[in-house]
C-alpha cells in the first residue's frame, strides 16, 4: 500500500507554553488549511512542566493525521527538541518556529513561496521587534559581533526561528549527530542557495520566555565554538603581542635598573601588569575550555535526548509508542 506523505511539516519545540497552544493551534491550522497543501505538524514537548503534555495529547486526538507528538524524558534544549522533529520528518519543506507566537504562523506562505522560487533555506529577520530595549541591545550587539567574527554566516536576525529547510538540508543536519548545535548556522553550511525574508513579529501574549541570561550566554557560545576557531585565533594573536611587549619591558627595566641602580617605585605598576596579563590567560584558558568541553561531549557518545514517546498515527490507527534515542 502506497503512503501519501505531507508536503509541509512544522517543527515546533514546546516548553511550558500551556496559555499559548490553543491559540497556536488554532491560528496555526487556519493558515495551513488555506495554502491548500498538504501538511503535518510535530509538536516535540522539551520536558514541561505545566499541563503543555496533557494539552498536546488532546490536540493530537483532534487531527491524528496531521498532528504528531514528541515527548521528551527531560529537558535537553530548543535545538535537541527541534533535532528531533528533524529525526522524523516526511515533509519535503520543512517549517521550524516557536510556540510563542510571536512569529505569527500566518507568516508561513512566505516562506513557502521563497522555497517555491527554488532556494534552500529561507531564514528570516524579524521586523519591528516587539521585544524590550534590553533583548534588543544583546541581540543587535550579538548579530554584530557574529558578523564580525563569523562574516561566511550570512544572517541578519539568527534569534528568529521561523525558517524555511529542503528535506535534503534537515536530513544533513539530522545526521550529524552533534550534541550541541545551532540550527541556523549549520544549514548555511549545506545550502547552495539560500535566502531570507522580512516577518512580522508580535510582543509574547502569555508566559514568559525561557531564555534566561545564563541561556543566552550558552547559546552565544555554542553558535561561536561550534562555526568557528575565531575566539582560538584572536586569544593566539594576544598571546604573541603580550609575549613581544612583555619582552621589551623587561629589557627596559634591565637597562633601567644598570642605569639608574635598584629602586622600589613602581612596585604597583608591576602589581597592575601583571594582574592584567594573568586576567588575560585566565579568559583564554575560559575560551579554550569551552572548545574542550564540547570535544567532550561529542567523544562521550551519549545520547542527545531520550524520546519517553510517541504519538502518531500508524495503520490507520492512533497509538503510542515508546521509542529510546
Amino acid at each position: 500500500m502506497s503512503v501519501n506523505f505531507p508536503y509541509l511539516s512544522i517543527v515546533i519545540p514546546i516548553h511550558n507554553e500551556q496559555e499559548n497552544l490553543e491559540e497556536l493551534y488554532s491560528r496555526l491550522t487556519q493558515t495551513l488549511d488555506k495554502l491548500g497543501k498538504s501538511y503535518e505538524i510535530i509538536l516535540t514537548n522539551d520536558g514541561s512542566t505545566d499541563r503543555s503534555s496533557e494539552m498536546l495529547k488532546e490536540l493530537h486526538l483532534r487531527r491524528p493525521d496531521q498532528i504528531r507528538v514528541i515527548e521528551f524524558n527531560g529537558n535537553f534544549g530548543q535545538h535537541m527538541a527541534i533535532m528531533a522533529g528533524f529525526e522524523r520528518v516526511r515533509g519535503e519543506i520543512i517549517i521550524t518556529m516557536d510556540a510563542d507566537l510571536q512569529n505569527p504562523p500566518e507568516e508561513i506562505p512566505k516562506l513557502v513561496a521563497a522555497m517555491e522560487a527554488g532556494h534552500d533555506v529561507v531564514n528570516t529577520h524579524r521586523q519591528e521587534r516587539q521585544d524590550n530595549a534590553w533583548r534588543l541591545f544583546v541581540s543587535r550587539a550579538h548579530n554584530k559581533m557574529r558578523e564580525w567574527m563569523m562574516p561566511k554566516l550570512k544572517m541578519q536576525d539568527e534569534g528568529c526561528m521561523l525558517r524555511a529547510y529542503r528535506r535534503r538540508i534537515v536530513d544533513l543536519m539530522a545526521s550529524t549527530g552533534e550534541a550541541t548545535t545551532f540550527i541556523p548556522a549549520l544549514a548555511l553550511n549545506y545550502a547552495t542557495n539560500p535566502t531570507e525574508v522580512g516577518v512580522a513579529h508580535a510582543p509574547r501574549s502569555a508566559g514568559t520566555s525561557n531564555y534566561n541570561f545564563y541561556k543566552l550566554i550558552r547559546y552565544n557560545f555554542d553558535l561561536v565554538t561550534g562555526f568557528s576557531l575565531f575566539p582560538l585565533q584572536v586569544f593566539t594573536m594576544i598571546g604573541m603581542s603580550v609575549s613581544f611587549f612583555s619582552f621589551l619591558f623587561v629589557v627596559f627595566l634591565i637597562l633601567r635598573r644598570l642605569i639608574i641602580g635598584p629602586e622600589v617605585q613602581g612596585v604597583f605598576t608591576l602589581f597592575a601588569i601583571m594582574f592584567f596579563l594573568l586576567g588575560i590567560v585566565l579568559l583564554g584558558l575560559g575560551v579554550v575550555g569551552e572548545y574542550i568541553g564540547r570535544i567532550y561531549q561529542e567523544v562521550r557518545k551519549r545520547p542527545r535526548f531520550v524520546i519517553r514517546e510517541v504519538l502518531e498515527k500508524k495503520a490507520s490507527q492512533s497509538v503510542l509508542e515508546s521509542v529510546r534515542e
